[in-house]
């Protein structure tokens, strides 16, 4: 294994440092336990925003700590959900007094240490309301979840109803545009290669050279079926097609197609998957009028992708196209 660290077992630590010192007006970053909030938390009179899950993924979700998106993240261990402490620890230093609502991916450990951190922040009169994300459409049960996990949709999810926050939405109101969001958004990846987890030293799981995994998920999940290597158009197709017949979308929709990277598959190749999967749309009279390409819910160095769909309304829009300022994410400022 040959990785730019100093220790496998510091990784997420180390990380956080690097991230305080590129982004100082951007975010602080607390240890002990481990969160990162906007540089100007708590914002009085308005809904704080805090996501969070195993490390790994980045730049979710700490790369989305600013305005206009969350208001903090807390990292677990690789691939590993954060305890409740520094989930509850970072839900009071976002309480600006109208609540904070928790974004949760559907992960058996993220649901429930977020909900017990709920609880723990109630007992102190801080108001939380969590909406979990499921926009998955691979599987409906894996080792980690119950029900459909949450994939690159939780981006988008987090984006617009940051967006809702910063306009000045009460808590019920963001959470029901999170919810908005999640009920619209479906999603699908492919995995080229596996991961390899730092203090593990070896690829998650084995694939061959000339085999992909269709439908794996964040962490290295199994998906639908393992297949023969294909070109991209067969492969994207079959990513699209089960997306599309979920929701399901029809011609009449207008969409934000969103290709996301795993980790290792370079730019070039993300653009070859969003013109495939845009002429896909075009056949089916799909408007797409938003979009968004690049490495955003990583794997590690997983090559691969992952491809969603979001139908919008122009409220969608509107909320998307709000201003963002984060270390990952930003425009309008």
């Amino acid at each position: 294994m040959k990785k730019l660290i100093r220790d496998p077992q510091t990784v997420v630590k180390d990380s956080l440092a690097g991230f305080a010192a590129a982004h100082p007006g951007l975010v602080r970053v607390q240890t002990d336990p481990d969160y990162v909030v906007r540089a100007d938390a708590p914002v009085r009179g308005k809904v704080g925003l805090v996501s969070g899950g195993g490390s790994g993924h980045e730049p979710l979700h700490a790369g989305f700590v600013g305005y206009g998106m969350l208001d903090a993240a807390v990292p677990g261990a690789v691939f590993t959900s954060p305890t409740p402490d520094p989930i509850l620890e970072a839900t009071k230093a976002v309480d600006g007094g109208a609540g904070v609502l928790h974004i949760v991916k559907n992960y058996t450990g993220d649901v429930l240490n977020f909900e017990t951190a709920a609880e723990l922040a109630a007992a102190e009169d801080v108001q939380v309301e969590s909406v979990v994300v499921d926009d998955d459409v691979a599987v409906k049960d894996s080792l980690y979840t119950a029900g459909r996990r949450g994939v690159a949709g939780t981006v988008l999810v987090e984006k617009i109803a940051g967006a809702a926050a910063e306009r000045g939405d009460d808590l019920a109101a963001v959470a029901a545009v999170a919810r908005k969001v999640n009920d619209r958004a479906r999603s699908m990846g492919v995995a080229l290669t596996a991961p390899v987890v730092p203090h593990a030293g070896v690829p998650s799981f084995d694939i061959s050279d000339h085999e992909v995994e269709i439908g794996i998920g964040i962490h290295g999940e199994p998906g639908r079926e393992r297949i023969e290597w294909e070109p991209v158009d067969g492969l994207v197709q079959r990513l699209m097609t089960p997306i599309l017949e979920d929701l399901p979308f029809t011609s009449s929709d207008d969409v934000l197609l969103f290709v996301n990277g795993m980790g290792a598959t370079p730019l070039v190749e993300l653009y070859i998957v969003y013109d495939a999967a845009a002429s896909i749309l075009r056949e089916r009279n799909i408007q797409v009028s938003r979009s968004l390409v690049g490495n955003f819910v990583t794997s590690l160095d997983m090559q691969g992708c992952s491809i969603t769909l979001l139908q919008l309304d122009d409220e969608l829009k509107a909320l998307w196209d709000a201003p963002v300022e984060t270390a990952a994410l930003r425009w309008g400022r």
